[in-house]
């Protein structure tokens, strides 16, 4: 059965992947972006099946969020599936980094990666209840929540907060029949972190290289997918054992 399902920073990367995935499926894909539209238009033209739309928004506004949400409740005409995969990654090392930045560069991250994605969380968990809708939400966090970002310390930050506000949600959505897991990949083969897939890189995982986005977006497919409802709460490491715990 075809599901309609909203993919938040889905211009590129991942979030590409994930549409993709989905879309292979035969579920009809919001594709969201923030600032790339070309790149976003390019996702949604390589979707195969129909019924798929373009929705931009700026998540860390008041009023994005709820626009987001209620545009593609509006063209796909409900939402089965949320995955909040959209984010901002700021370098800002403690000892290189001026304070006005070092505080700009919280905010900014925070209002994207941690109170949009709570926001969109909210408005789409709503709107599913009062549907009755069993739906699912999936989280794209990071092995960065575990392993520490050091030059990136607001996103290993706000991706911890994204997997514990995912549990947070599988507890208190259960009882709706609608379940919340999240993903913590390694480093993955994007266009964001092309220049820094050093053979470095590459050999913290025991199979000598990254992930491709692909492989992401099968996990988030298989915890959205009707069998995983056992699976909320969970936060799956997909990094390549480059990380244990």
């Amino acid at each position: 059965m075809s599901r309609s399902v909203l993919v938040t920073g889905a211009a590129r990367g991942i979030g590409r992947a994930v549409a993709r995935a989905f879309a292979e499926s035969g579920d009809r894909v919001a594709v969201h972006y923030g600032t790339r539209r070309a790149q976003a238009e390019e996702t949604l033209e390589s979707l195969p099946g129909e019924g798929h739309v373009l929705l931009g928004a700026d998540l860390g506004t008041p009023g994005g969020p709820a626009d987001l949400v209620g545009r593609a409740v509006d063209l796909l005409g409900g939402v089965d599936v949320l995955v909040n995969n959209a984010a901002v990654n700021i370098a800002h090392p403690i000892a290189d980094t001026p304070y006005e930045e070092w505080r700009a560069a919280w905010r900014a991250t925070m209002e994207v990666n941690v109170f949009g994605a709570a926001d969109v969380s909210y408005l789409v968990a709503r709107h599913m209840i009062d549907r009755g809708t069993r739906g699912r939400i999936v989280n794209v966090g990071s092995r960065g929540a575990y392993r520490g970002e050091p030059d990136h310390p607001a996103y290993g930050a706000a991706k911890a907060a994204l997997h514990a506000l995912g549990q947070s949600l599988a507890v208190a959505l259960a009882p709706h029949g609608i379940a919340v897991a999240s993903v913590a990949p390694g480093f993955v083969s994007t266009e964001r972190v092309a220049g820094r897939l050093s053979e470095e890189v590459r050999a913290q995982s025991p199979f000598g290289r990254v992930a491709s986005p692909e492989e992401i977006a099968a996990a988030v497919h298989y915890l959205a997918s009707p069998g995983a409802v056992w699976s909320s709460g969970a936060v799956l490491d997909v990094n390549g054992a480059s990380h244990l715990r």
